[in-house]
């Protein structure tokens, strides 16, 4: 019988082990892995290059240039990095077509991070005809599979990892791919595995990252907020670690300690969907001009994304809902919903339909976003609030308080509203 990330879960094996409930649109494949500080990816390139210059035939070389350029654009969040990253691994092909497995991960990683995710499914799938043990190769597919809504085949590239090098970045793709599938607390072991494995202090910062998502996700306020200050303890400059302590502040009601983290963090790492997070509680704040200007870099920082060969439909529906743009929400997100079949799509195409008017056809969708098995609260607050708009009440009164059970802190907008309304259905929740 073939072996399942399930079963691995529940063994005592070594491995003890099967990635935004699931993490609130931010989990993407490029999360799931920690990263070096930008100085010293910096210093890295420039050796590098150097080395290239001495030794310019090394297509070995060129592909780790490649990888380092991929490196650097995601903890710098600029995409202009991307076509240098394309040009080093294209350089490797040139100088060696065959057996060069190492330059078509880096297009499949870059792929990937330009959400181009069956391109770099097709990638991943050569890289694999050169190295069928290949563990990074086996990465860039899950990440690919998990995105494109493929869960079946994300398991398996994910036990396939796990069977070749496991490891970190293996027990990281295994924790989330259990997320996925609601299995949280197996999800949290399983993160706690790969912080046991954490070699150097960004690996643990990224964990602890993690750990910390998954226990706010929960509504463990505690845990969360203990997790994020080990995550900066190790590494200070972690964006994700101060997003995150970022929403814990806003829950505990710190309002101006979780402005003064987002303000700090857009202005380090300015991407869509931490510039989209602060300009909601910019709103709540009552600092509806400035969060006017956040929204405006969002849409800046996505052209910018999309002019470097970038795609993300999702970041454009989300955009357009903040903005009060259900009719451009719609076409963005459904757009991405016919690319890729990932829950966070599925739950997005459904608030999009339900702020334009369409609920019935929400609701579709909504029960789609569930039907893999995670249900973090924001989905369940979608669900409730489309079900309440089509008069189910009963519906409506159960996603409401599973939403508020799961995370009462899920959203500093949405929370109030989620208990208002499940009060004027007879709950005082």
């Amino acid at each position: 019988m073939r072996r399942t990330l399930i079963s691995l879960a529940l063994a005592a094996a070594l491995l003890g082990v099967a990635g935004i409930a699931v993490r609130p649109h931010s989990a993407s494949p490029a999360a799931l892995t920690a990263a070096p500080p930008v100085d010293q990816l910096a210093d890295r390139v420039a050796r590098a290059q150097q080395h290239l210059r001495d030794v310019p035939g090394d297509w070995g070389g060129w592909a780790t240039l490649g990888a380092t350029y991929l490196e650097q654009a995601r903890v710098t969040a600029d995409p202009a990095l991307y076509p240098q990253a394309e040009q080093a691994a294209r350089k490797s092909l040139a100088l060696r077509r065959d057996g060069n497995g190492g330059a078509l991960v880096v297009l499949g990683a870059l792929a990937n991070a330009r959400h181009d995710f069956a391109t770099a499914r097709d990638q991943a799938h050569a890289a694999l005809k050169v190295d069928t043990a290949d563990a990074d190769a086996y990465g860039v597919l899950a990440d690919a599979l998990t995105q494109l809504g493929d869960a079946r085949g994300a398991t398996d590239a994910v036990q396939h990892m796990l069977d070749t090098r496991p490891g970190l970045a293996a027990y990281a793709r295994a924790s989330y791919d259990l997320e996925l599938r609601g299995r949280l607390a197996d999800a949290d072991r399983l993160m706690r595995r790969a912080l046991d494995d954490a070699a150097d202090p960004h690996d643990a910062a990224f964990c602890h990252t993690q750990l910390g998502e998954l226990a706010f996700g929960r509504g463990d306020l505690r845990t969360a907020g203990d997790q994020y200050a080990a995550a900066l303890a190790a590494d200070p400059s972690s964006v994700a670690a101060q997003r995150g302590r970022a929403r814990v502040r806003a829950a505990q009601g710190d309002l101006p300690g979780a402005l003064a983290d987002y303000a700090d963090l857009t202005a380090r790492l300015p991407g869509p969907s931490s510039l989209i997070e602060y300009a909601e509680l910019l709103t709540v704040a009552g600092r509806s001009a400035q969060a006017q200007q956040q929204l405006s870099l969002a849409a800046a920082a996505q052209r910018l994304f999309t002019a470097n060969g970038g795609r993300d439909d999702l970041a454009t529906a989300q955009l357009a809902l903040a903005e009060g743009r259900p009719a451009d929400a719609v076409k963005a997100a459904s757009a991405e919903w016919a690319r890729r079949h990932h829950p966070d799509v599925a739950d997005t195409v459904a608030w999009s339909l339900h702020a334009a008017g369409r609920d019935n056809e929400a609701l579709t969708y909504a029960r789609q976003a569930i039907a893999g098995g995670a249900h973090p609260a924001t989905y369940a607050y979608h669900l409730g609030m489309i079900s309440l708009a089509l008069g189910h009440r009963a519906e409506a009164r159960a996603e409401l308080a599973r939403a508020l059970a799961t995370n009462p802190y899920f959203s500093p907008a949405d929370g109030p509203t989620a208990r208002r309304a499940l009060s004027a259905l007879g709950d005082a929740r």
